[in-house]
């Protein structure tokens, strides 16, 4: 099947254009040790003859099947890089690109990889785009991000590099998503790539003579406070609410908050933001009216601080001696949401 002349795309001073055998020569001088190690090339570059072969190849590509887009990044006249993306499935492209170092910090690779990114879902009917790029190389990620792809996971240890194995980003960008320069699309972009910090949300809980509620867990050794991690798009408040009515069948409503205590790494786990909300006071005789849920809960303590700073972790003492030593009921750190005070009144739905 014929398909037509692979085209030229212009931006201002930037051309993407079909590369030809003119421009080996130019683009070979170009080749530098940043290159050789993110393409995972041999040690020595390619030889003109082997550059020259692949130029062959990038025409073969288009003229087969359009299977694969290769077009060669001019700039203000000049050989600067290249960018193509390869159909890897149906209505799926993967994206590379490089810059040659005369040419790089200019911006070039970004206005690139849009203008092929265009092409792709325009001329070729592609509906995704994807990128694989390593993390340890930080410019790529941004000509990615500037494009318009938006960070979806990491793979890990899945390319080699040399004798290294190393990570890969995935990043993507749909042909329904909103354009990198609009304010959707930014936000869209910068949301898939800012760190996603976990938070838990704790509660204090005493009797009338002051000792704490404590959970006895199926799943570690150490006691700790009643409360979970709070789920995506959820109040911190709303979760300690929430999880101590599943895991205790206990009713409680916070009226304040003691701490926010960040918790740095620990035992495998990354570290997390804990908000400690005020539980008030409640009768001991609840324990025994407490419907456990028994896959997490074994038991439930009323514990003195000879007792819990035996059963709970280290940094759960630490965090408890801090707040009982600031003497409850005592001033508490305004809790608000969206702005506003919340706790004391109805969660809201």
């Amino acid at each position: 099947m014929d398909h037509p002349e692979q085209p030229t795309m212009r931006d201002d001073d930037l051309l993407l254009r079909p590369w030809t055998t003119a421009d080996v020569e130019e683009s070979h001088r170009l080749l530098d040790a940043d290159l050789v190690r993110w393409l995972g090339l041999p040690t020595m570059p390619p030889t003109v003859e082997q550059h020259a072969a692949w130029v062959d190849e990038t025409h073969g590509h288009w003229a087969d099947s359009r299977s694969k887009a290769t077009f060669l990044v001019e700039w203000r006249g000049k050989v600067a890089g290249s960018v193509d993306v390869e159909q890897v499935a149906d209505g799926v492209g993967s994206l590379s690109w490089l810059v040659y170092a005369p040419y790089r910090r200019r911006g070039i690779a970004s206005r690139a990889v849009r203008l092929l990114i265009e092409f792709a879902f325009r001329e070729l009917g592609l509906s995704r785009v994807e990128a694989h790029v390593d993390p340890l190389n930080r410019s790529s990620l941004g000509v990615a991000l500037r494009a318009g792809l938006r960070r979806e996971g990491l793979l890990r240890g899945n390319v080699r590099l040399g004798t290294e194995t190393h990570d890969t980003v995935v990043l993507g960008r749909l042909s329904r998503d909103p354009a990198p320069g609009s304010r959707e699309g930014f936000t869209a972009m910068l949301d898939s790539a800012l760190p996603v910090k976990r938070a838990i949300s704790q509660g204090v809980l005493r009797n009338e003579r002051g000792d704490v509620l404590l959970c006895e867990l199926a799943y570690k050794a150490e006691w700790d406070l009643p409360g979970g991690v709070v789920d995506p798009d959820e109040s911190p408040a709303r979760c300690v609410v929430r999880e101590i009515e599943e895991e205790l069948g206990l009713a409680v409503q916070p009226v304040g908050l003691l701490a926010v205590n960040w918790m740095p790494p620990w035992l495998g786990w990354r570290d997390a933001v804990l908000l400690v909300f005020d539980l008030g006071t409640a009768a001991s005789d609840i324990i025994e009216s407490l419907v456990l849920e028994d896959r997490e809960i074994r038991a439930a303590h009323w514990a003195d601080e000879s007792v819990w700073t035996e059963r709970v972790a280290p940094y759960t003492a630490r965090m408890l001696r801090s707040v009982m030593s600031s003497g409850l009921p005592g001033p508490a750190a305004p809790y608000l949401e969206d702005g506003l005070p919340t706790l004391g009144t109805p969660p809201r739905t």
